[in-house]
């Protein structure tokens, strides 16, 4: 079983690196909605989940007016994004169970799955090496995403004056 402080630590850096990145998306809205930065924040701000973010960005760039190239990139980008959602997800919005010296042991996620004969809840899956290991690959994608995103930030001429 994993020790806590190497969950809890790694789950700490997967937070911190998710969020640096999804703030990037206002940079992004500027961008692709030729606004400043500030009516970005407001249009951010209001969606309230950074799935409603993932959508309108998508949307946006599936526009005709969108160059096929950045289309191209702006999908690629969203599609990680969407991807690395799901470890960050898990670990926000599940609960932990613990052995009998403390350690996290196990997580079960907390959602609902309704068939037609009955109601299940929460996949309990092993805390182990592997999942530490996975952990840390989903936090390196992130940072790596994160560093995709400034490129095209720094590279839009829509919004390299307002960084």
């Amino acid at each position: 079983m994993a020790a806590m402080s190497d969950v809890l630590l790694r789950v700490g850096r997967l937070n911190y690196v998710w969020t640096n990145t999804e703030s990037l998306l206002i940079y992004i809205i500027a961008h692709m909605l030729r606004v400043e930065k500030e009516a970005a924040i407001v249009v951010f701000l209001t969606l309230n989940t950074t799935r409603a973010r993932i959508d309108l960005i998508e949307r946006l760039a599936k526009l005709s007016a969108t160059p096929a190239g950045e289309q191209k990139a702006i999908l690629s980008m969203m599609a990680r994004l969407k991807a690395e959602s799901r470890m960050r997800n898990k670990y926000n919005h599940c609960i932990y169970s613990f052995d009998e010296n403390g350690e996290i042991s196990s997580t079960q996620l907390m959602r609902l799955i309704d068939d037609d004969t009955k109601v299940r809840y929460g996949k309990v899956e092993q805390m182990d090496q592997k999942e530490l290991d996975s952990l840390e690959k989903s936090i390196a994608e992130i940072v790596d995403l994160s560093k995709t995103i400034w490129n095209f930030i720094h590279a839009s001429p829509h919004v390299s004056g307002e960084l």
